[in-house]
């Protein structure tokens, strides 16, 4: 059923307008040759992956790339014709699928070379892969020691009319820490592969490295193509590199919830399970209907930071699964006034960054971990991109 934002218990506001000009403020960062990628992976980072990947097209991404190929198979559903890689593959998984839906396809290893190519066979039309190098992070990808037996298949496939291979990339491990050794060393890696490839026929569309991280800080790692993830969300990468404002991003999810109960009680009382939180004085206290089954965190008990009429607060005593409490220090707050949990920081509330040393982990987790019954509403969608006014997902 179809509610008013003014009835909403809790709601993730996406300002798409902000997500657009985060596009747009990353794009500037690369040269006119080179494209970007928008991710959009696990639900555009708990942003809602169908309104998000309209936007980030809207503002001049030209591919968007998601892990899963059930999540680019309902990009396609969408109606989205852009360009769609996916590279999370298990064997058994939709590889025909991804075929006839004209996705971009990683490969790996052989076994994944042979599913494509008998998915090939059945579909009959070539699939497009791209085959990914693991240049040091040691996790998906081919070892440079098995390389030139993947090239050879690939290649041998390619003529056989059952694959193009549309593009060489990889992955950096350590690209959110400034100066990491690793970043050098893998690009090194990156170009011995590449060199290799093409030394053999591979003739690729495109060949890509750079995470958001290295599309902010390393410029010569950009190549044909950047995969912006998180600072598409106008996240930092890492507090290391810089905050958001550093790099003309902005902030696009806002998380607040209506103000549940308030209530008056004596010093000493205890809160929430456990009682490891109990009042210091006659205080009043707020109950916000949010908890650990929406992605609040369990570890930002006794921490995680609130702005609950006009001042920040912090959870008082744990996380409980739907709900958690605040101490208002004596302040009187109307139920159903709004508590924001976090959001750009523009009228003194906390932060996703704040949330995540809260909970001692990084911002990717704070958005992703949003849960399904916190109602998206999309802010700022254009005529013929989306519905004109306040859209919601759950």
């Amino acid at each position: 059923m179809t509610q008013t934002s003014a009835a909403l218990r809790a709601r993730a506001e996406v300002d798409l307008a902000a997500l657009r000009g985060n596009v747009r403020a990353l794009r500037s960062r690369v040269g006119p040759g080179t494209a970007l990628m928008g991710v959009v992976k696990s639900d555009a980072y708990g942003h809602g992956m169908v309104p998000v990947a309209r936007a980030a097209l809207d503002a001049g991404a030209t591919w968007l790339g998601t892990a899963t190929p059930q999540e680019a198979l309902a990009l396609r559903a969408a109606g989205i014709t852009s360009r769609v890689m996916c590279w999370l593959w298990t064997p058994g998984d939709p590889w025909r699928e991804g075929i006839e839906a004209d996705l971009d396809m990683s490969v790996s290893g052989m076994w994944a070379l042979r599913e494509v190519v008998a998915a090939a066979r059945e579909a009959r039309r070539p699939a497009r892969i791209q085959l990914k190098a693991d240049t040091g992070l040691g996790r998906n990808g081919c070892q440079p020691a098995d390389w030139p037996a993947l090239v050879a298949a690939a290649l041998a496939a390619q003529d056989a009319g059952e694959v193009t291979v549309t593009g060489l990339w990889s992955h950096f491990a350590c690209a959110d820490e400034p100066g990491h050794p690793s970043i050098a060393a893998q690009l090194d890696v990156f170009h011995e592969m590449l060199a290799y490839a093409e030394k053999q026929g591979v003739e690729p569309e495109v060949r890509h490295i750079a995470n958001s991280p290295a599309t902010l800080t390393v410029a010569e790692s950009h190549f044909d193509l950047v995969r912006t993830g998180i600072a598409m969300y106008g996240i930092s990468p890492s507090p290391a590199l810089g905050t958001p404002q550093d790099f003309g991003l902005r902030p696009v999810m806002t998380l607040s919830a209506s103000v549940a109960l308030v209530k008056q009680v004596p010093g000493g009382h205890g809160v929430s399970y456990g009682h490891h939180y109990l009042t210091p004085r006659e205080t009043t206290l707020g109950l916000i209907p949010l908890g650990y089954a929406d992605g609040i965190p369990r570890h930002a008990s006794g921490r995680g930071p609130v702005l609950v009429g006009g001042a920040r607060r912090r959870v008082a005593g744990r996380v409980a699964m739907d709900q958690f409490v605040v101490d208002l220090a004596g302040d009187t707050v109307e139920p159903g006034s709004t508590a924001v949990l976090f959001g750009p920081g523009d009228h003194g509330e906390p932060t996703v960054e704040d949330w995540a040393e809260a909970a001692d982990t990084i911002a990717y987790e704070i958005v992703t971990r949003i849960g399904a019954r916190v109602p998206r509403v999309h802010l700022g969608e254009r005529p013929g991109t989306g519905p004109a006014e306040d859209h919601q997902s759950g």
